[in-house]
């Protein structure tokens, strides 16, 4: 399927918020940026990974140069619904990141190694590149979550806040349910803020009052890492 397939270039930068400065932050989003026509959004992202989870153990080690892999719906899929395949990666700060509408079936068939994904081009040659290259990649982990998105009118700053994030290492399938464990405690939340320039001064205040501090955080490592922890207490 050759459409429609996005670029991104930004810098993506990660809060985790408590209940409290959730709210305090909403508060101050007002005026100056709106929910996108979506609204509350839930979002499972299929994480797939080498027999020996290479790529989320490169990633935890935080590298200067990290990357992966990921299937993604917008609530639950069925076969003929629209998923997207996205290459992501990170150099220094800034996130890249390749995307491509595709269906369960014409993914699941690329990964057995038959075909490409999309009709040709840069895009497609990177994300065969990337297959090949890690070999016998497949569904290692799901990451659920519910997002609000906010834009910037006239601006290129967006800002997501998810939700309830979740994950699970059994049913990886985008078709099953939207069902998993806590990632984060209770009412905790990911706030996420994406600009290609500085970010505004309104919004530095907004963060500096609740103090919400910028961290390194991965949903994909951060499961993995409480796997590894619930498989040794076991």
């Amino acid at each position: 399927m050759a459409e429609p397939i996005v670029v991104m270039k930004r810098y993506e930068l990660k809060y985790i918020l408590s209940p409290a400065q959730c709210e305090l932050l909403k508060n101050r989003l007002a005026g100056h940026m709106q929910i996108d026509q979506y609204g509350l959004t839930s979002i499972a992202s299929l994480y797939y990974d080498t027999p020996d989870f290479r790529l989320v153990r490169t990633s935890i080690e935080k590298p200067a140069f990290k990357e992966k892999v990921r299937l993604r719906s917008y609530g639950m899929a069925t076969d003929s619904s629209p998923v997207f395949l996205e290459l992501k990666r990170k150099a220094y700060g800034i996130v890249y990141k390749r995307r491509v509408q595709s269906t369960i079936p014409l993914v699941e068939k690329f990964f057995d190694g038959d075909g490409d994904i999309c009709a040709g081009g840069q895009i497609n040659s990177e994300i065969r590149y990337f297959r090949d290259l890690y070999e016998n990649l497949s569904p290692k982990c799901l990451i659920i979550y519910d997002r609000t998105a906010y834009f910037e009118p006239d601006g290129d700053l967006r800002l997501t806040i998810d939700y309830n994030p979740r994950y699970r290492f059994h049913d990886l399938n985008l078709t099953t349910s939207m069902d998993g464990a806590l990632l984060l405690p209770e009412g905790y939340a990911i706030l996420e803020i994406k600009v290609q320039d500085a970010m505004p001064l309104w919004l530095t205040k907004a963060l500096s009052e609740g103090k919400i501090y910028k961290t390194s955080f991965s949903k994909y490592g951060t499961a993995y890492a409480k796997q590894l922890v619930s498989a040794l207490a076991g």
